[in-house]
């Protein structure tokens, strides 16, 4: 119950946010924006948690439970997709023998990996739970909203996470042509990326952001 509260209580906060507002107004989620000449400064749990929200790299090996994961990919497929055709499939792994095997196939291609002080565990940054993302029809741009939607879910309720591009390659490859087969997308499905959950063994610093990228016209 308390997960299923804490659900509803995230995803609400999530979809009521309103990043806009007039000044002094308050905000969908209960908060507010207070403009002053130079600055604004924002109280809003919805604009915190993706201004605090920092890919991890390290997790403690304690999993992420099932009733968790399901409210996370709720989060996800309730993200805006053109004309609601939902063209995404989503596996979620946290068989642990599976990863490993992934793992070792990876590293048998290629031995130097072995040494990678990091991959203690396996190879998704030692994650214990991986998501696997397949789009249908060059749908990325999708695929890439229900992930969005997924991290943040994640972080509101203190699951790190990390989107994956090179096990993914690895897996589309002839090598591991077996593993790609387990995940058992339908035909037209390609997958396109991978993201880890599990809970941060580190707490990374925000690195900058250009807000020079950013022109208003």
């Amino acid at each position: 119950m308390r997960i299923r509260n804490l659900a509803i209580a995230s995803f609400a906060a999530i979809a009521l946010c309103a990043c806009s507002q007039p000044k002094g107004e308050s905000t969908a989620a209960g908060g507010s924006l207070t403009a002053s000449s130079d600055t604004t400064v924002i109280d809003n749990v919805v604009i915190e948690t993706i201004m605090s929200r920092r890919s991890v790299r390290d997790y403690l090996p304690q999993p992420v439970g099932r009733d968790t994961m399901e409210v996370i990919t709720k989060c996800g497929i309730n993200a805006p997709n053109g004309m609601n055709r939902q063209p995404w499939e989503i596996r979620v792994v946290d068989n642990q023998e599976l990863l490993s095997a992934m793992t070792q196939a990876f590293v048998n291609g290629d031995p130097k990996r072995a040494a990678d002080s990091k991959m203690t565990r396996n190879m998704f940054r030692n994650a214990p739970t991986v998501v696997f993302i397949a789009a249908e029809n060059n749908s990325q741009l999708d695929c890439g909203l229900l992930g969005e939607n997924m991290i943040l879910a994640a972080w509101s309720m203190g699951i790190g996470s990390c989107c994956l591009g090179g096990p993914v390659a690895f897996l589309k490859s002839d090598a591991a042509s077996g593993f790609l087969k387990q995940l058992d997308f339908p035909e037209g499905y390609e997958l396109v990326y991978a993201i880890g959950f599990g809970y941060p063994a580190e707490s990374p610093e925000a690195k900058p952001r250009d807000e020079g990228k950013v022109r208003f016209l």
